[in-house]
């Protein structure tokens, strides 16, 4: 071989490794009493290193979904045409439960569990999580009508992934999709103009168009109508009991900037047959139980590209050498990769707290309910949001070759905004947190005591925290509410993060929170953790193995 071809100082590949060596995740488990899932936790965080997944989520990344309207005679048949890759994707997800099979699993911390596994998974491939998370939260909404719940719950739950389309009570087990946004409405989706007509035997007829509805290849769907009564939910299955298509038509699908390995889709209702689901008019209402577990996944979803962009920043950087020395020994490279470790671990000790907050809540402890209500709406709003900046400097570390499509770094990054927006952009998550608090405050007091379950521990936290109850009474004037509404979220956030770290997290990693994000010692972009801080003790948790 020629001496030019020569390859010297690139990283090796960085596959086989484990997703679940992260001690948040094991810590979180055994600290909520789910030690039982720890063999299950690595057991797929292995499966998410693996070279063979890392090779399906190339391929499902590098060949889209297609859509198919119409066969060779000009029948509508509305296929969504997948690489095997995304089946396999999907069938390791459902068989290891990260759908809705912990609704059917009495274990304590089931939902933990569960939440745990789609954190390590969605580390391999981000697009499948979408149709795996609205089947974990289609289930609470569904239970609003109890009869279809008998019926269709232990399908959801199954573990077993069954592709393509026939009538649902005939497959070993379901997807189920949501169908809300509408081309004049967005968020607003009182301002829906579906129609559902009674059709007088206790289905509805929906006729309208609806302008983006994921992953459009589930097998039922929750939709947003709207009936005599007022805006109402509904089931609707992509086949009908009969075998015959239902009247659910696919416009186009969407030609995203990310999440390209799942399908997104404009669809046209005409005459689709559907059931209601939950109380006539108050629609919104029961499908909000089903997006409450999708903002959960959105949390999920981005402190799992953290720990991706992290996990990438690492390797490269150990492996790397530059001016005579690896990068990873390079103090400001320390700074940096530091400063995402700090990043990324406050973002997964604040999921997981919230996954268990689901368990307690749904065993009938009101107190972490009122917590799970303020403190997701503030999580999806700060984390989410947070998600993009991160992997924007991890990309970075990589310099010219994190810009490269091979290293897997634009993927992330393109990922990145979209958990942000989808289930409530930022405003929308700021105004809900407004809402909470107008609504249930006994969710800001839930919220508060998990804060002062720190107090005295560091006294930056405890500045923080005062200065978030300073602000409280400054949002009665309903304008001036909202010009701080993100503020405040964003202060709420990094206080209870900082609580968390400060009970839960390595001392090193939770004395540069405090410093940086509640102390002031922070510039205003990754790679300024003030002097003095630990960054060797943050930099050898945050290694994988």
């Amino acid at each position: 071989m020629s001496a030019t071809h020569e390859v010297i100082n690139q990283p090796p590949p960085l596959a086989p490794f484990t997703a679940a060596d992260d001690p948040a995740v094991t810590e979180a488990l055994r600290r909520h009493g789910a030690e039982w899932g720890l063999a299950e936790v690595r057991e797929l965080g292995g499966l998410a290193g693996s070279p063979e997944v890392q090779e399906w989520a190339r391929m499902a990344e590098e060949s889209p979904p297609r859509l198919r309207t119409h066969d060779r005679w000009g029948h509508r048949v509305d296929e969504v045409e997948f690489h095997p890759a995304w089946h396999r994707l999907m069938a390791t997800a459902v068989e290891h439960g990260l759908h809705a099979a912990p609704w059917a699993d009495h274990r304590p911390g089931a939902h933990l569990v569960r939440a745990a596994k789609f954190y390590l998974w969605s580390q391999a491939e981000a697009g499948h999580g979408c149709p795996v998370s609205m089947t974990y939260a289609a289930v609470p909404a569904l239970r609003a009508q109890p009869e279809l719940a008998a019926v269709y719950e232990p399908l959801l739950a199954a573990r077993a992934y069954d592709a393509g389309l026939r009538p649902p009570l005939e497959k070993a087990g379901l997807i189920a999709g949501m169908s809300m946004t509408e081309k004049q409405g967005g968020s607003d989706v009182r301002a829906n103009t579906t129609r559902a007509v009674p059709a007088g035997d206790g289905s509805h007829r929906l006729t309208g168009h609806k302008w983006f509805t994921s992953a459009p290849m589930s097998d039922v769907f929750l939709v947003l109508a709207q009936a005599p009564e007022g805006p109402s939910c509904f089931l609707l299955p992509r086949v009908l009991p009969d075998g015959t298509r239902n009247a659910m038509h696919l416009q186009r699908l969407k030609d995203k900037l990310g999440n390209r390995s799942n399908a997104s889709s404009e669809v046209e209702y005409d005459g689709a047959v559907a059931w209601p689901v939950g109380e006539p008019g108050r629609g919104v209402r029961t499908i909000v139980e089903m997006v409450g577990m999708t903002r959960l996944d959105c949390v999920l979803g981005t402190a799992a590209g953290m720990r991706a962009g992290l996990r990438q920043a690492l390797h490269h950087a150990a492996h790397r050498r530059a001016f005579g020395a690896a990068l990873a020994d390079q103090p400001l490279m320390r700074q940096v990769l530091a400063d995402l470790a700090v990043e990324s671990e406050a973002a997964t000790t604040l999921g997981l707290r919230l996954a268990a907050a689901v368990d307690a809540a749904h065993a009938g402890d009101e107190r972490e309910a009122a917590f799970r209500r303020l403190a997701l709406a503030v999580a999806k709003y700060w984390v989410c949001k947070r998600g993009s900046t991160h992997a924007a400097e991890a990309l970075e570390c990589l310099g010219g070759n994190g810009y490269v499509e091979e290293s897997g770094m634009p993927r992330l990054y393109r990922e990145a905004p979209l958990l942000s927006i989808w289930e409530g952009s930022g405003n929308v998550a700021a105004l809900d947190v407004l809402r909470a608090l107008e609504r249930e405050p006994a969710s800001l007091d839930a919220v508060l005591a998990e804060v002062d379950a720190a107090a005295g521990a560091d006294a930056r936290l405890d500045a923080a925290a005062a200065g978030v109850r300073a602000v409280l009474p400054e949002l009665k004037d309903p304008v001036g509410a909202q010009l701080r509404a993100r503020e405040l979220a964003e202060r709420l956030a990094l206080v209870l993060q900082g609580s968390l770290l400060v009970r839960y997290g390595h001392p090193a990693v939770a004395d540069a929170f405090c410093a940086s994000r509640l102390g002031g010692a922070w510039g205003r972009a990754f790679g300024t953790l003030p002097p003095g801080t630990d960054l060797a003790a943050i930099l050898e948790r945050a290694r994988t193995a």
